[in-house]
Parts: C-alpha cells; structure tokens; sequence
C-alpha cells in the first residue's frame, strides 16, 4: 500500500502539490527487463575525489508546504494514518522496513535511505552535475524508488556502500531492481564489481520488467 500511495502521489503533484517533482529537462521513459536493464548499464571507473555530504542539498521544502522531503516519504510511506501537526509535526503512523522486516511505529526509528547513496552517486557521474541537480537527486520525490524509509540501524549499516558491498538481509531481489532503477533514472554508471554483483544476483530474481521516467 505505501508503494501505491507513493506513487499515486508522485503521479499528481504536478497538479496538486503534495510532493516535489525533479525539474525533468529531457524525460524519456526506459523499459526493461532486470537483465537488459543491468547489461544497458554504463561501466565505468568511480572516484571519490572532491565528495562532500554537504555538496547534496537534501530534505528540503521543495513545494512550500512546511514537510520536509524527510516527512514527505514518511507520509506517504505510512502504512497506518499519520496525523500531520503544526511544522508538519508527525504523529501516529507504522511503518514497514523492508530490509529487516520490521515495523517501526516511531518516525524517529526510521532513517529515509538514499537508494543510491550519495556518495556513491558522486562516485557514478553526480561530480559533474550542478547543485542544482544534486539537490534534486537529494529529494527526489518522483520516483518511491529513489527514497525509502528503514530502520535507522540497517541504513547506517549500509551507509556509502554500493550494491557489491551492501545488501539487506530480506527482498534482495527488490533492493536490487529498486537500485538498478535509480540507476537509471539518473543516469549513474556502475563499475565492473558493482555490475558483476548485479548480474550474478539476478540470476536468482525474477527478470521482471524495468521501467524508469529518466530524471536528467
């Protein structure tokens, strides 16, 4: 259900402000199954040389409505109601992690995992991209694969790390396509460990359809 109420929302915002929408300069839609979508991949050499944290603008106010990009996913996340208060104060709420499998019934348990982690993402191609661009990498709310609420422990365990050193210990299968989306949605190459791990994984997955709007 919280996958279908982010999306819904994503769908709409342009027409009713509930969340924010990446500028997207040239859309174009991509489909794909999992193995095409990893072959389509660009590999290429990663470096971390000039990444800050700070360099990523993230969980702004993007449409003015007081919820951060932050509260924006717990919202919409949520898998019971959640009551929203002055400054966009949340209460009430449960929600699914599902890289432990845990339900948290406080939003402060719950950390908004970049699936892509920005460091990585600097790493991939995002060195060369306006701040701008970042900041909308940072709070993309038009795609629910890009941003997902776990519990905080999972994600500071995962931290930097890309999909050949970091896996969640349930639905590694979805971690995976939701990973190779983001990906591709904004364009971000892989290196050859990174695909390797990719291609071997999904061996085991269903080669389900990819299907991404590109974000730049």
């Amino acid at each position: 259900m919280r996958r279908f109420l982010l999306t819904c929302l994503g769908a709409v915002a342009g027409s009713i402000g509930l969340v924010a929408v990446p500028s997207v300069a040239h859309a174009e839609d991509y489909s794909a199954p999992l193995s095409s979508a990893i072959g389509d991949l660009t590999v290429a050499t990663e470096s971390r040389s000039g990444y800050d944290r700070d360099l990523f603008k993230h969980w702004v106010d993007a449409d003015g409505d007081g919820c951060s990009t932050r509260n924006e996913v717990l919202i919409a996340e949520a898998d019971d109601p959640v009551t929203v208060g002055a400054s966009c104060a949340l209460s009430g709420g449960r929600w699914y992690s599902y890289y432990d499998g845990v339900s948290q019934t406080s939003a402060s348990a719950l950390d908004i995992d970049h699936m892509v982690p920005l460091a990585e993402a600097w790493d991939s191609g995002a060195s060369s991209w306006s701040a701008a661009t970042r900041e909308a990498y940072a709070n993309d709310l038009g795609d629910s694969r890009s941003l997902v609420g776990v519990t905080a422990a999972d994600n500071r365990s995962k931290g930097d790390q890309d999909l050949a050193e970091w896996l969640p210990d349930l639905e590694q299968c979805r971690y995976l396509r939701e990973f190779v989306a983001v990906k591709l949605r904004w364009r971000l190459a892989v290196d050859s460990a990174e695909k390797s791990a990719m291609t071997s994984l999904a061996g085991g997955c269903a080669d389900s359809t990819i299907t991404v709007t590109r974000a730049r």
